[in-house]
């Protein structure tokens, strides 16, 4: 991807964030929205589409939240930190949700596994990132 040369091509400071952490968020994030509208996808397509309402919405809210945080992260000039952690921990809750529901389904699906593992992944980047602003 093309999210550290972007970052290290930027005329101005980061904002005193370690670039690689920001990065590094910013491609997990990304990542999880494509899992996510990629699980959503699926759920739909699956013959039991009934029991998988929550887990769709879940997946749908997710995906949005993680690209909008992948955006905002992405803007660093004149970012406002209140906004990136109020951002950063919508996103992590929503991970979490969504995390929790996909695993609930992922002994009978293997893309709410692969989902729930990259919510996890993108709840921890976000936490991450938390830590160091």
């Amino acid at each position: 991807m093309h999210v550290s040369a972007m970052l290290e091509s930027h005329p101005k400071d980061v904002g005193g964030v370690d670039p690689a952490i920001l990065a590094a968020c910013i491609e997990t994030c990304s990542d999880c929205a494509q899992a996510c509208t990629a699980c959503a996808d699926a759920c739909l397509g699956e013959d039991i589409v009934a029991e998988l309402v929550a887990c769709i919405g879940t997946d749908l809210d997710c995906a949005d939240l993680c690209a909008a945080t992948a955006r905002i992260l992405s803007r660093r000039t004149g970012n406002d930190d209140t906004i990136t952690r109020a951002v950063l921990e919508a996103c992590a809750a929503a991970c979490r949700a969504c995390g929790d529901e996909c695993a609930r389904h992922s002994s009978h699906h293997e893309h709410c596994r692969i989902c729930a593992e990259a919510c996890r992944r993108c709840e921890q980047a976000c936490k991450e990132l938390l830590s160091v602003l």
